[in-house]
Order: structure tokens, then C-alpha cells, then sequence
């Protein structure tokens, strides 16, 4: 493990050299006076809607997609199926119109739109990054219900599950500790892939609900020639996509013990 996690860490040093030479080079081509036009917008780059929202297609998707496989031709995999399909066809930006009119204007139980900090008051921070956040994750957690079922279908038609159900052992056990363990590689990839992405922005779901995050910040940043402001926030997500495929490498390894040799 260690030989392992020194190969990728000297995988990455030069990587980051690289993709600062091009973010310092390539910014300079844009047209325009940074002095003249300079962000006068007051934000916060540091909100984690996106750690709420893969929570929230974790917590939805990885489940529905274990129940679709494990029920596999029954009205619990049908209904999984549709949910998944209802999740991938609905724009965010619908979405979230939607979700205001409902929970903000109709029944009066969300703020509409507006960020509070944690530390702040964490009860008006959860009210503020709820709706937003489960726009994001929507889409996403249909993402990993597909993939999850997909690929717990695989592993339960593998030899060992198999043995497993033939020496006797309880069927959630075969499911959770077998199969599922094996078919999280995928679901692994796709989880660090998409969470970069939910960290870099949703520039329309942070339009609509006015949330001060990468997405909206880069793009004014660009508009007004930031530079500096534009190098950091692409620095820092080309870091975060590096650091999360360490991570999913490392995440591999430990959900799956034939990998470690």
C-alpha cells in the first residue's frame, strides 16, 4: 500500500505542474482590462452544497440501486428503474423552479433563495442549501442508482456469491458484504468524478437559488477579468480532481482485498 500511494503521489507532482503552467498561460489570452472591470460581488467559495448533494445521491441512489438488483424483475426494480429515469430527464433548472414554487412560495417552509453560513446558524444554513441541494444530487443519484444495479447484477451472478448462498450464509450478508463490496469499484470512479464536478459548480442551480459557489464565481470571474480569481478556482479544482482519484485508488483497495496484492 505505501509503494502504491508513493507511485501516484509522484504521479501527481508533475500533473499539478503542468495543469499551473496552462491555467497561468492560457488565462492571459483573454481579451480585455482586468483594472477596469474588477469583481466588486462579495462571495463565499467555500460552500459545500456540493458535499450535501453527493450525500443526498448517496443516500438515494447506492440504495435503490441494491434494491433494483436484488429485486430484479419486481415492481421494487421497476419503480427504482423509473425514478432513475425521471432523474436523468428533469432539468435542474425545472427542478429547482419547481421545488421554490412548492416548498418557498406555496406551502412557506424554505427560504427561496440565500446562503447562511454553518457556523452561522446551522438550522437556516440546512433550510438555505436543502433545496439546492437535492436539485444537484437529483441527477446524480440516478447516475449511481444505474450504475450501482449494474454492476450488482454482475457480482451476483458471480461464482462466489454463489458459494457463499451454498455454505449457508444469510442473504444480506451475501448482498452486503459480497457482493456489494466487489461492484463498488464503478460506483467508486463515478462518485469522485462527479463529486469534482458538483465541487467545480452548477452554475444554474446556483443562479437560480442565488448560492454563492465555484460555478457562479468562475463565470463572473471570466466576464470581469479576474485573472487571479479565475487561476485560483481552476487550480483548486484540477487539485480536488487529482486528490479525489487518489482517493477512489486508495478506495478501491480497501472495499476490495483482491486488489491489494
Amino acid at each position: 500500500m505505501l509503494n502504491f500511494l508513493t507511485q501516484r503521489l509522484l504521479q501527481i507532482i508533475p500533473t499539478l505542474i503542468l495543469v499551473s503552467m496552462l491555467i497561468f498561460g492560457l488565462q492571459q489570452l483573454l481579451p480585455g482590462d482586468p483594472a477596469l472591470i474588477m469583481a466588486g460581488e462579495e462571495r463565499d467559495p467555500k460552500v459545500l452544497l456540493a458535499a450535501m448533494a453527493l450525500l443526498i445521491a448517496i443516500g438515494i441512489g447506492i440504495p435503490a440501486g441494491i434494491v433494483s438488483a436484488v429485486k430484479k424483475d419486481t415492481a421494487w426494480d421497476y419503480g427504482a428503474n423509473l425514478f432513475a429515469l425521471w432523474g436523468l430527464s428533469t432539468p435542474n433548472f425545472w427542478l429547482g423552479i419547481l421545488m421554490i414554487f412548492l416548498f418557498s412560495v406555496t406551502l412557506g417552509w424554505l427560504p427561496a433563495s440565500g446562503y447562511v453560513r454553518m457556523g452561522e446558524n446551522w438550522q437556516a444554513s440546512l433550510a438555505t442549501t436543502i433545496m439546492p441541494a437535492f436539485v444537484l444530487g437529483n441527477a446524480l443519484a440516478a447516475v449511481l442508482m444505474r450504475h450501482t444495479r449494474s454492476a450488482m447484477l454482475q457480482a451476483m451472478g458471480a461464482d462466489y456469491v454463489r458459494t457463499a448462498r451454498a455454505k449457508g450464509l444469510h442473504e444480506g450478508r451475501v448482498v452486503l458484504k459480497h457482493a456489494l463490496r466487489n461492484a463498488m469499484t464503478p460506483v467508486i470512479t463515478l462518485l469522485a468524478l462527479d463529486f469534482g464536478t458538483l465541487l467545480s459548480g452548477a452554475v444554474l442551480t446556483e443562479q437560480i437559488f442565488t448560492i454563492p459557489g465555484f460555478g457562479k464565481l468562475i463565470v463572473d470571474s471570466v466576464f470581469n477579468r479576474d485573472y487571479a480569481v479565475v487561476q485560483g478556482v481552476v487550480l483548486v479544482t484540477a487539485t480536488v480532481y487529482i486528490s479525489l482519484n487518489l482517493l477512489a485508488d486508495v478506495a478501491y483497495v480497501l472495499v476490495n482485498p483482491r486488489l491489494r496484492g
